[in-house]
């Protein structure tokens, strides 16, 4: 079956966000569980499904990569420089102590931040991050317990380091999913090298899957470590930074960039490869072609690509109930165009169609998630970054 394309001929047929106006802030747009409270800004926006609101809870972060909801209902969140803090009643925190040594080079630094689901208990968290090495720099996940006053970290473990650095300084990935048995999947992009991503025994242009100890699920395709390296799910991902498990159906789901053309969204599978730098729907910056082509036996096709590229940051299912009428839908932040994109799927989870929300209105947008109340939270890329939150309007 052939994927889905995006291409700008369908964008004058689904139609784009409408300028926005400003409304008051009301108390009745906070999140039940808690989050800050001292939004700066609130805005409206007319959507496909109806009025959301867009509040701005905090700014000047310096190109924050990733939020997560803990359990209180304040708000953890990464800077690509290497700060981790935490935003609770309307105030960012000092950084964290304790965070890993960060190398902040090209496109790498502190990446994503996932919490143990038994983080209530244990208060342990992973982060991915790039770092110095022999050869130059790489990827690595950490695991660490962040300490009682929420100030440190300590406990600090590395769990995974990829299998050959180089002094590349674009694609590291990276973001995690954890599965349902506890076990962590988590990508790394090709480091600007294709070929890598071809290679079963090299870790660059893979998703990866390990358990919370760095030791080898058993589900694992190349397990034993003899066709190739022991922690990788699939292989041909050129860069993918979003990665997310549906809650309804636990399927794994990733969103990588494309080069010119062809940012995909997979369902990637144990052994599979997914094509990069063999077929792609993109082509090279120069206008080249790549590869051999769109299509080759052996080779998996995406669920979904987009033409021109919007370079796809984080990804998420919607399951909540603030917007039933997104149930099941797929949210992917974007860079490029500074858009959130909204992916229906029919009931076989094929994506039928596209709406693009708040485009060029809050700059790059990095990360999204589903709030606990069903709302969304967004990060953006920017030097003086900001925290929004998307709620569903009043009705009058």
């Amino acid at each position: 079956m052939r994927p889905v394309r995006w291409t700008k001929t369908k964008l004058s047929e689904i139609g784009a966000a409408l300028v926005p106006a400003a409304l008051p802030l009301a108390a009745s747009v906070f999140l039940s569980v808690a989050l800050p409270a001292a939004a700066q800004q609130t805005r409206e926006f007319q959507t496909q499904t109806g009025t959301v609101l867009v509040e701005t809870l905090a700014s000047g972060l310096q190109y924050p990569w990733a939020v997560e909801v803990m359990p209180d209902g304040a708000l953890i969140i990464t800077e690509r420089p290497g700060r981790l803090r935490i935003l609770r009643d309307g105030k960012l925190s000092a950084a964290i102590k304790g965070v890993p040594d960060v190398a902040e080079h090209g496109q790498g630094g502190l990446l994503d931040v996932a919490l143990d689901p038994q983080f209530s208990a244990n208060r342990a968290l992973y982060l991915t991050l790039s770092a110095r090495g022999d050869g130059g720099y790489g990827t690595v996940l950490v695991r660490a317990t962040l300490s009682g006053d929420q100030g440190s970290l300590t406990d600090v473990k590395e769990i995974f380091r990829m299998s050959r650095f180089t002094r590349a300084g674009q694609h590291f990935g990276s973001r995690i999913a954890i599965d349902r048995d506890g076990s962590l999947f988590f990508g790394i992009g090709d480091r600007g090298d294709g070929d890598r991503a071809q290679d079963p025994r090299d870790h660059a242009g893979a998703i990866l899957h390990i358990n919370v100890d760095g030791s080898i699920p058993a589900s694992n395709p190349y397990r034993v470590g003899t066709e190739g390296r022991a922690e990788i799910w699939s292989k041909g991902h050129r860069n993918p930074q979003g990665i997310t498990f549906d809650p309804a159906d636990g399927k794994l789901l990733t969103v990588e960039h494309g080069a010119r053309g062809g940012d995909e969204v997979n369902n990637p599978q144990p052994g599979k490869n997914y094509g990069w730098p063999v077929i792609t729907f993109g082509k090279d910056y120069s206008g080249a072609e790549i590869g051999e082509g769109t299509a080759k036996d052996g080779l998996e096709q995406p669920l979904y690509y987009w033409d021109p590229s919007i370079a796809p940051g984080a990804l998420a299912v919607y399951r909540g109930s603030m917007f039933p009428e997104w149930n099941g839908n797929l949210l992917v932040a974007a860079l490029k165009y500074q858009l959130l994109a909204r992916l229906e799927r029919d009931d076989t989870g094929a994506i039928t169609s596209e709406e693009r929300l708040f485009d060029g209105e809050f700059g790059r947008i990095r990360d999204v998630i589903v709030a606990p109340d069903g709302a969304l939270l967004m990060v953006t890329d920017e030097q003086n970054g900001a925290v929004l939150r998307v709620s569903k309007a009043p009705t009058q």
